[in-house]
């Protein structure tokens, strides 16, 4: 029997279950139907019990030192939460509401079928830029849900936010293009997303050189690779970006070479709630 989404409302001095919003079919569904704040998106490692960079996501909640609850009373309630929810791993979703708490959103790890990171997804960009993008704020999961769900319905694994005709990021991702052996991602202007983060470390740890640079519109028939990254999907191939086949229509080498790395670099690194 499939196990059901669940909420929970954590203040400076209790956590209390919530009813799952009626009709809330996602996270996105549910998120969309609570207060407007900051929030947050990450999976579990080794049976719940471990975050790639949770302090990370944690300090996202946090534009002033003194809301509440705080920091170590979210990760303690995360912990109560998790031990208790009865699926291997978890998707959690955090959001910090100002005057309110901190609402947990957990389901079940969606597992992606094997052919996403065998043979890569198709993406469409759409020109829109994220408001203040080093913020993820509800809002913006409200604004553009109808947009995304139609372009998923047509197929497109992704939506890459080209702005002036220069690729940035992903709607619910980081987005990441490779040329001549040289990884590239933009510098500025983005979600400095945790993934992306380590990513990059790996990259370094591997010596591949990194150029911050947005790719142009007009260069895309011009790269070799690309991928997106996110903390609950890892890194994503893209082999096609608005019916423009990227490189060989496959997923590349340093793609490859970089996810496999960064599994293992997870597996490592990974912080214990």
């Amino acid at each position: 029997m499939p196990v059901p989404p669940a909420l929970w409302l954590v203040t400076a001095t209790r956590l209390d279950p919530i009813p799952w919003p009626a009709g809330a079919r996602t996270l996105d569904d549910a998120t969309r139907l609570l207060p407007a704040g900051l929030y947050t998106t990450f999976r579990t490692f080794d049976r719940k019990r471990r975050v790639l960079g949770l302090r990370r996501h944690l300090r996202r909640l946090y534009p002033t030192p003194d809301l509440q609850p705080t920091p170590e009373r979210v990760r303690a309630a995360l912990r109560q939460v998790l031990a208790g929810f009865p699926a291997e791993e978890a998707r959690v979703r955090l959001v910090m509401v100002p005057g309110q708490g901190c609402y947990v959103l957990v389901e079940p790890l969606p597992v992606l079928p094997d052919w996403v990171y065998q043979k890569g997804v198709t993406t469409v960009t759409v020109p829109l830029r994220r408001p203040r993008p080093w913020e993820k704020r509800t809002a913006f999961i409200a604004q553009t849900q109808a947009l995304r769900a139609r372009l998923q319905r047509e197929g497109h694994f992704e939506v890459l936010l080209a702005a002036c005709g220069r690729l940035r990021e992903g709607m619910t991702s980081n987005f990441f293009w490779v040329r001549e052996g040289r990884l590239h991602t933009a510098g500025r202007g983005v979600l400095p997303g945790v993934t992306r983060h380590y990513v990059l470390r790996v990259a370094k740890r591997l010596g591949i050189p990194v150029v911050y640079r947005m790719l142009p519109w007009t260069e895309i028939p011009q790269i070799d690779e690309a991928f997106l990254t996110s903390s609950s999907r890892g890194l994503v191939s893209i082999v096609q970006i608005d019916g423009l086949t990227v490189g060989d229509g496959r997923p590349g080498p340093l793609t490859r070479r970089l996810a496999e790395a960064y599994l293992d670099y997870v597996l490592r690194v990974a912080e214990r709630i």
